[in-house]
């Protein structure tokens, strides 16, 4: 995997508040080689650390988008959802910022079963078929889809199990990580001093609370997947 410069900037991290960790009771012990110092009963992440595995795990979807490969990004609470949702659009990537279906990926076959049909009450939608049903089966029809819309519409044009996934929160996503472990896909985990750094193919520690930390992290992901992109794209 080549290195390159990514421009992480200690100011930048600063200024997003990705330093500041949980309170000093709620913490897993293998975070401490990632904590610096506590200050008024919180742990203060080492950014060093942090830009350290920001920048391996840009280098690891750079090499990855620039040979074609594709990525879920996953993030449910409140606090990430939105953000989560434009970085993926911007990278073009799937996402999911709901709640996350239990066996979305480890049993595949369903969801894409659910996915066809997400995709033909879309169609039906465009072509107006919905309208020429009778009234209670058209509104039943579309509350279905609103409700695909809403839990599925980030993944609606995933085909098969993505080759990387990116997930905002372990703690809220433990279940999504899980699944990854158990079909081997790679993982780039943001972990805040509660979480365990073991888990993930590369754990960035940084503050998962705060959006200017999480769209900090999110923003240095897709700008290397999109760069990855350009480059795939120039490659043909």
């Amino acid at each position: 995997m080549t290195k390159r410069y990514w421009n992480i900037t200690f100011e930048e991290m600063m200024e997003a508040g990705v330093h500041f960790g949980h309170d000093t009771r709620k913490w897993n012990p293998r975070m401490a080689p990632y904590i610096s110092t506590k200050h008024k009963g919180i742990h203060i992440i080492n950014l060093t650390q942090t830009a350290r595995f920001l920048s391996e795990a840009c280098d690891l979807v750079f090499d990855a988008a620039s040979r074609g490969k594709q990525f879920l990004i996953v993030g449910t609470k409140k606090k990430a959802a939105d953000s989560v949702k434009r970085a993926a659009i911007r990278a073009r990537c799937h996402y999911v910022n709901k709640k996350w279906p239990g066996g979305m990926l480890t049993n595949w076959y369903t969801t894409e079963t659910r996915l066809r049909k997400f995709r033909d009450l879309i169609m039906e939608q465009k072509t107006g078929k919905l309208t020429s049903l009778p009234k209670r089966d058209a509104a039943t029809l579309k509350r279905q889809l609103s409700h695909l819309e809403t839990y599925l519409g980030g993944i609606k044009y995933m085909t098969g199990l993505p080759d990387l996934v990116i997930i905002v929160d372990q703690q809220e996503e433990y279940t999504a990580l899980r699944e990854c472990i158990t079909l081997g896909i790679p993982t780039i985990c943001l972990i805040d001093t509660n979480c365990d750094p073991d888990l993930a193919d590369i754990s960035i520690p940084a503050n998962d609370d705060a959006i200017a930390s999480i769209q900090l992290i999110l923003n240095k992901l897709v700008f290397a997947i999109s760069e990855g992109r350009s480059s795939y794209i120039q490659n043909f």
